[in-house]
């Protein structure tokens, strides 16, 4: 499988409580990959990205300090796996000259990667299963911190969340195509991964 270097494109919410979006783009290409996080998570990438320097150390920060304390360096982080919805990631570390391969939440992933402004990679078969396409000018409107405007998804559970299940592939994936034109991503990565369950 083709490795694939992405590159933080814009960090937006969802307008629901403790929900943001991450969208990862691909380095050469132009896919997107949305991936929805907590917003504790959204922070700590948000402060980094922004080089906002907290009172005291946030667990991402007490992390790298230990890491710099016992030589560790992370070197990146990658999103290696897709299951019904949920992505799977791991960091690569080295000390002493061994490497190290270590599971973490892709949001923990992003948020260290950004600290060692080490690269994000993904493999082809999840860009190719998981990946959007947002044209130019949605692109430019999804910066880092930028919210979005329209209507957002409801929470899960609820009779509009469950209404998914009642839709053909083929009508979720043109209520993709419709999301991602009035640049709900949140809604849009709800829907690739109500999408990708059936494909699994």
């Amino acid at each position: 499988m083709q490795k694939i270097r992405l590159e933080i494109v814009g960090l937006t919410s969802g307008q629901t409580h403790g929900s943001y979006t991450l969208i990862l783009g691909e380095e050469v290409g132009e896919k997107k990959l949305p991936i929805i996080i907590g917003s504790f998570e959204a922070q700590a990438i948000a402060i980094e990205i922004e080089k906002i320097v907290p009172f005291r150390p946030m667990t991402h920060d007490l992390f790298v300090s230990f890491c710099k304390t016992f030589q560790i360096e992370v070197v990146e982080a990658i999103i290696y796996n897709l299951l019904e919805g949920v992505f799977y990631s791991k960091i690569v570390c080295k000390q002493n000259g061994q490497t190290y391969e270590i599971d973490a939440r892709t949001s923990d992933a992003i948020a260290l990667a950004v600290r060692f402004n080490c690269p994000i990679f993904t493999f082809s078969n999840i860009m190719d299963s998981a990946g959007i396409v947002i044209e130019d000018e949605e692109e430019e409107n999804a910066g880092p911190g930028r919210p979005s405007t329209p209507e957002p998804p409801a929470r899960p559970g609820t009779s509009k969340q469950d209404d998914y299940s009642t839709l053909s592939t083929a009508e979720l994936e043109e209520l993709l195509d419709k999301t991602l034109a009035v640049e709900d991503y949140h809604k849009a990565a709800i829907i690739r991964d109500e999408i990708q369950k059936r494909k699994g």
